[in-house]
């Protein structure tokens, strides 16, 4: 009688087990573009590849397919060391039974935090402080989430933006050359985009441009 009672409880705590796994499964899969887009490096990564085929002005050229693809696996050799971290801390122990919901959680939001709290301006974090009267944190910690990520991903914004401006000057010299000449030539019908497009594809090769944007992209985190 009592095997056959341990074999109840042991099969009701798999079947726990099992339904804390799926619940957190579900609960990740749903969040999961929210959770890449605003809480890792992918916006500034996207954003800054955007302002690239902007300022070469080759309109689909690479696809938007190529960009978000190599938006998302930078993002992962980015933020490796925080996932690593996230499934050593929390859960591992969580599927082993050894943290419960709760403590799993707590775990897994320290590293994440850090990583933005490391790339949050503390100006924008205070915008949102002083917006729900609350007290400056003591700790990384101590901060919430529903205040840092959106702080995140305002700094995140604004360093894209700075990095897609510093893109644009190079290019828009061309440009500017160009139209002088073409105007100086009294041929003020010709668009100057397609004159200077083929050297501004010229120039990018010249200087290896990928290789100096993805390098900017990853030195800047």
């Amino acid at each position: 009688m009592n095997d056959l009672m341990q074999l109840f409880a042991d099969t009701e705590a798999t079947n726990v087990s099992t339904s804390i796994r799926l619940l957190i499964l579900l609960t990740v899969l749903s969040l999961a573009p929210a959770i890449l887009i605003l809480m890792t490096s992918f916006a500034r990564i996207v954003i800054v590849l955007s302002f690239v085929r902007t300022a070469l002005a080759t309109q689909q050229m690479p696809p938007n397919q190529v960009l978000v693809g190599l938006a998302l696996f930078l993002t992962f050799f980015i933020m490796a060391p925080t996932f690593q971290e996230i499934n050593n801390e929390a859960l591992t122990p969580l599927f082993n039974e050894e943290l419960t919901l709760d403590e799993a959680y707590d775990k897994a939001s320290v590293p994440i935090k850090h990583f933005m709290s490391d790339h949050t301006r503390q100006k924008d974090l205070d915008l949102f402080l002083k917006y729900n009267e609350a007290d400056r944190p003591e700790t990384i910690e101590e901060i919430p989430l529903t205040m840092l990520v959106p702080a995140f991903a305002l700094s995140e914004i604004k360093t894209a933006f700075q990095m897609g401006f510093m893109i644009f000057i190079p290019f828009l010299v061309i440009d500017m050359i160009v139209a002088s000449v073409l105007m100086s030539m009294g041929m003020m019908m010709l668009p100057p985009v397609m004159i200077s497009l083929p050297f501004k594809i010229l120039l990018f090769i010249l200087v290896d441009g990928w290789y100096l944007v993805i390098q900017s992209l990853l030195q800047s985190y």
